[in-house]
């Protein structure tokens, strides 16, 4: 996981300078959209919306395009498109098992293009629940490291019910059980240090440790997943070393 973290993060560097951007935008304002529908359009009220615009608000979406989409998802506002979630399974290069969360309109299309985007990148599809049990559902909080140290995190999150904290160079993750991560990113913000991002996740329990060639592969896979319209998140149970990441970044 901490390497797709680092992978992410090296992404989304890129994708400030091109077409990405766009794509990032589309998947935020979708998330905040089901948010409000699912909880209201009452940020104080629904901590899953509050998170999705904040989000949102560190990636340089709009305020008015975020605007809009709280009142679209809370019936404020016409337009609003009825998302299902969905999630699929299956295995990348080497073995490396992958979930696929989607929000989609359209089941059928969202099965037949992650289906064809395995297929062309060495993936293959799953039955339901044969990887989902490798994985655990927690709440991750991304704290920007600059300014901070890893007990500063600590400190601020140990009462409030974190489970551990990751060191990923750039940025710290603090990982808690689902239930728990509003009190843990309050607590954050209570210390003064700012979060870059609370999301729900899935952990794997069991790694595959990667080479190189290993590695490029599955970040192949998991960028043409990334790419779809209907993909929100991609998630892969494999490990990198840090020596491996910047052979692999180098040659991205």
């Amino acid at each position: 996981m901490s390497g797709h973290s680092k992978w992410a993060t090296t992404k989304h560097k890129k994708a400030g300078i091109d077409a990405k951007r766009g794509k990032l935008f589309a998947k935020l304002i979708k998330n905040i959209e089901v948010a409000a529908r699912t909880g209201g359009a009452d940020l104080s009220g629904n901590p899953t919306l509050y998170d999705a615009v904040q989000k949102a608000k560190k990636s340089s979406v709009p305020n008015d395009n975020i605007d809009r989409a709280v009142k679209r998802g809370g019936g404020l506002e016409a337009g609003g498109v009825d998302y299902q979630g969905i999630t699929y399974e299956g295995y990348g290069p080497g073995g490396v098992a992958v979930l696929i969360e989607c929000l989609t309109d359209n089941k059928n299309r969202s099965a037949m293009e992650v289906r064809t985007a395995m297929t062309r990148n060495g993936g293959n599809m799953a039955d339901p629940g044969s990887v989902s049990y490798l994985f655990s559902r927690k709440g991750v909080v991304v704290v920007p490291a600059a300014g901070h140290t890893e007990d500063d995190v600590l400190m601020a999150v140990l009462d409030a019910g974190a489970e551990e904290v990751r060191d990923l160079g750039d940025t710290f993750e603090v990982v808690s059980e689902p239930g728990d991560m509003v009190a843990v990113r309050t607590a954050l913000q209570d210390a003064g240090i700012e979060y870059d991002s609370a999301d729900m996740g899935f952990l794997p329990s069991v790694q595959v440790e990667l080479d190189a060639d290993g590695a490029a592969k599955v970040f192949k896979l998991i960028d043409a997943l990334e790419d779809l319209d209907d993909v929100q998140n991609v998630y892969a149970n494999y490990a990198v070393s840090d020596e491996v990441m910047e052979q692999v970044t180098a040659d991205a």
